[in-house]
């Protein structure tokens, strides 16, 4: 990349790469508006319903290493076009759909394209001059929170003055224009890794997965001691003990397992598990804090619409201190980037214990939670890539993003586990009580502080971690210069 097209081509680069991350996030979030009438639009039982939503969750998290070892193989901006299309083609079948099964199919294409964060941020350190890749992997990494923080106002405006198919019509058209967009501006990485796509443990990774995460989103659903849950948890032990075995030993695995046992890269993604829980229970106490009736005595009475233009200023700050933590981990390294935002973190949610009264106490808090956010989504990924080599970033990293997914996961059913059990009768419905969400805000607060315990088991900053100027060890820069 010559001096002279650096800059504008690495900016066009970035924003293209940046508005794929979001588009991904604004798929997931399109849907929130609709859960409420899902079982009417379906013609279908709320349970049954529910499939909509899962589905995408068991698909992204298959989707998010799969597609990442593929980027390492055959290409990584290859795959994440073939990304881009299924969230289209996704999208297309949901848009006319008035039934439970071709929202499911749709759905289900959507999460796997889910891979494109990942690729993304793996594709910025192959092509981006090392000064600039800081800064653009804290915005890549960001546009989840971004994407969701927007997308959800503007789902549920669309949804009830227009029509919620138009959502997919919409989605579709968009996930059309990132797949032109990539095509035509992102380059292709010339970093690429031999050998053959691992089907046996592609296979092994995705039945371990459904096997966990289904009774894991569901468990509140068919009991958490039920014969079905439980024996689904043995054999996703069992399935996922047998992949690891075939990954230690075939020659070419999905998965690298000596790679991930690195205490750098296994520290950094437990702390992922925990901060992605820690930034979930955020989306999921908040929406439902604002929108119960004031006669509760604690709920905010906002519409969905309102609840979420309240929300959608955290988003934006969760983009703005992307670059500040990039400043951060190249002064002195992502570790201590990955600590402030545990910290700041815990910090917002304490804060919500005592703001949780007001429309603008939440806009505060949360805020402050996705600040935090920011600072560990930024840093995440710089430790995870100085950690590996170069042909193993978007495996890796999307290894890192199915760790926030189990989180996320992990967190839906704990809370919705807490907010079940501590209700109040609000005339003929039960709703959740004012202790139910101080203890939901508790409890992402002491999950943050044992981030930050992890945190600090993760390697200090060392010649082989972070090269001076915010350069990563093993930037194709600093390959080049090295030979």
């Amino acid at each position: 990349m010559s001096s002279t097209h650096a800059a504008p081509r690495s900016g066009a680069i970035i924003s293209v790469l940046a508005a794929a991350g979001i588009t991904v996030s604004l798929m997931q979030t399109l849907i929130v508006p609709l859960i409420a009438t899902l079982p009417v639009l379906l013609h279908t039982t709320t349970a049954n319903a529910f499939w909509a939503i899962t589905a995408t969750l068991l698909a992204g998290a298959v989707a998010m290493p799969v597609s990442g070892r593929l980027g390492d193989l055959y290409g990584k901006r290859r795959v994440m076009m073939v990304s881009t299309l299924l969230l289209a083609v996704g999208s297309l079948v949901c848009a006319p759909a008035n039934s439970l099964l071709p929202m499911v199919i749709g759905r289900t294409l959507q999460g796997l394209g889910m891979g494109v964060i990942p690729l993304g941020i793996a594709i910025m350190r192959d092509v981006l001059p090392p000064q600039r890749l800081g800064a653009a992997i804290g915005l890549m990494s960001s546009s989840l929170g971004v994407g969701g923080a927007l997308g959800l106002p503007a789902a549920a405006l669309v949804a009830q003055y227009v029509s919620w198919h138009a959502l997919f019509w919409a989605a579709a058209g968009l996930g059309l224009v990132m797949f032109v967009l990539v095509l035509l501006i992102v380059p292709e990485s010339p970093v690429k890794s031999p050998g053959r796509f691992d089907f046996v443990g592609a296979a092994g990774l995705s039945a371990g997965l459904v096997l966990l995460l289904l009774p894991v989103s569901k468990g509140g659903e068919w009991g958490w001691t039920s014969a079905t849950t439980l024996g689904m948890l043995a054999a996703a032990a069992v399935v996922m003990l047998l992949w690891g075995w075939w990954e230690l030993r075939t020659p070419a695995p999905l998965v690298d397992l000596r790679t991930s046992a690195r205490r750098q890269v296994l520290m950094t993604n437990l702390a992922s598990i925990v901060i992605g829980f820690a930034m979930y229970a955020m989306s999921l106490l908040t929406p439902q804090l604002l929108q119960l009736p004031t006669a509760t005595g604690y709920g905010l009475g906002q519409s969905m619409v309102a609840a979420g233009l309240w929300m959608a200023p955290a988003g934006l700050v969760m983009m703005a201190i992307s670059p500040v933590a990039a400043r951060l981990s190249a002064a002195r390294g992502p570790k201590v980037s990955l600590l402030l935002g545990t910290i700041v973190i815990a910090c917002g949610y304490l804060l919500a214990l005592a703001l949780m009264g007001q429309a603008w106490g939440v806009l505060v808090f949360s805020a402050v939670v996705s600040a935090g956010i920011g600072f560990a989504y930024a840093a995440m990924p710089s430790l995870i890539m100085s950690a590996v080599p170069l042909t193993e970033t978007a495996a890796a990293n999307g290894l890192n993003s199915l760790m926030r997914s189990i989180g996320t996961s992990t967190a839906s059913a704990v809370l919705g586990a807490v907010l079940a059990g501590m209700t109040v009768k609000l005339g003929p419905v039960v709703v959740p009580s004012e202790g139910g969400f101080r203890a939901g805000f508790l409890i992402g607060g002491g999950v943050a502080l044992v981030a930050a315990l992890i945190v600090l088991t993760i390697p200090g900053r060392g010649p082989g971690t972070h090269r001076p100027g915010g350069e990563p060890a093993g930037h194709p820069a600093t390959a080049q210069r090295q030979g």
